[in-house]
């Protein structure tokens, strides 16, 4: 069980050389996981934590600052906590057989600290020490869409902000394939979340697979792209299925398995598919080209879906609505 702290320093830019490797004479020196905000929007810069910080933040990873949705059950736990510095992160904790190698965990990790998107709650960070994998990203504080979707207590989401969330999710899986990260694994309703303006993001830890070896889909199969099921790979159309069920959420309110969906789709009965709860205050229109948009999505020839682009390009001009009602949240 070798130490893989601080033995690594950023993968320089050949392909060839992406580690210098450092023996046992640390001339290579940890940051302390104070990063300052980098111009871009005020984001850290990606940056190395030592396990002592991530300690630190989360009271010793205390189960009281769990944030995962099924709490202590997920085989990677995700907590919240406070930096040296008073902000707000997110650990993701993953199980100790997850990563082995630790020169792939943090190439991964590098691959995806390197991006920087409002349409994204950013990676700012990773540890690796001993057999401890973690990666640090910014804290969303109002939650995930699975839960204003499905576990509402007081209000459902209005539909302007459901076209907003369909938008920034494409916007942001377009830029990750623009910068070469087509690949997000397992997305679904749980991966969008909340900021402090009560806009939506992309979880960035959707963009490394929870283990090496690890499956990519943790969902129902139900809810799996068909090709995956045949071959067990990930690729750009497969991430397009999968934005296509969450559409259907956002059609629909509820987690309904694309093939049920597939059956309203085929018979264009897309106000049988509408969120009840919406009490009919949407538009018609925006709502049959989200529905022809899913339909796309969904199709079982992954050629026949649309890129990331028409899918941004399909639902800009839906957007008409500049003050989008977020009092659902707690706003600052």
């Amino acid at each position: 069980m070798g130490c893989c702290q601080s033995c690594f320093t950023k993968p320089s830019s050949s392909s060839d050389d992406k580690y210098r490797v450092h023996g046992n004479d640390h001339d290579h020196q940890p940051t302390t996981g104070a990063a300052s905000p980098a111009a871009n929007g005020g984001v850290p810069t990606f940056t190395e934590f030592s396990l002592a910080d991530l300690k630190a933040a989360t009271n010793n990873f205390s189960s009281d600052f769990i944030v995962s949705e099924s709490g202590e059950k997920a085989p990677n736990v995700v907590y919240k906590g406070r930096n040296s510095d008073r902000r707000w992160i997110v650990v993701k904790k993953f199980t100790k057989v997850a990563w082995p190698d630790p020169k792939q965990f943090v190439d991964e990790a590098w691959g995806v600290g390197k991006l920087r998107n409002k349409r994204l709650a950013n990676l700012i960070g990773y540890c690796c020490d001993g057999d401890e994998r973690l990666l640090v990203a910014e804290y969303m504080p109002n939650d995930t869409l699975a839960k204003h979707l499905f576990h509402w207590e007081n209000q459902t989401i209005e539909w302007a902000l459901r076209l907003r969330v369909a938008l920034y999710m494409a916007e942001a899986l377009n830029y990750c394939s623009a910068e070469g990260r087509p690949l997000y694994h397992d997305l679904n309703a749980y991966r969008v979340l909340f900021d402090e303006n009560g806009d939506p993001r992309l979880s960035c830890f959707g963009l490394m697979k929870n283990s090496r070896d690890g499956k990519s889909y943790s969902t129902n199969l139900a809810y799996t792209p068909p090709e995956y099921l045949k071959n067990g790979r990930v690729t750009p159309e497969s991430v397009i299925f999968s934005f296509g069920t969450v559409l259907l959420d956002l059609l629909s309110g509820k987690h309904i398995p694309p093939s049920h969906a597939l059956d309203m789709i085929r018979a264009k009965n897309l106000l049988f598919l509408m969120d009840s709860h919406l009490e009919g205050n949407f538009s018609t229109e925006e709502a049959t080209v989200v529905f022809d948009l899913a339909s796309r999505c969904l199709q079982y020839e992954p050629r026949e879906r649309p890129s990331t682009k028409d899918i941004v390009e399909t639902l800009s001009p839906l957007q008409n609505k500049s003050d989008v009602r977020r009092h659902i949240f707690s706003v600052s």
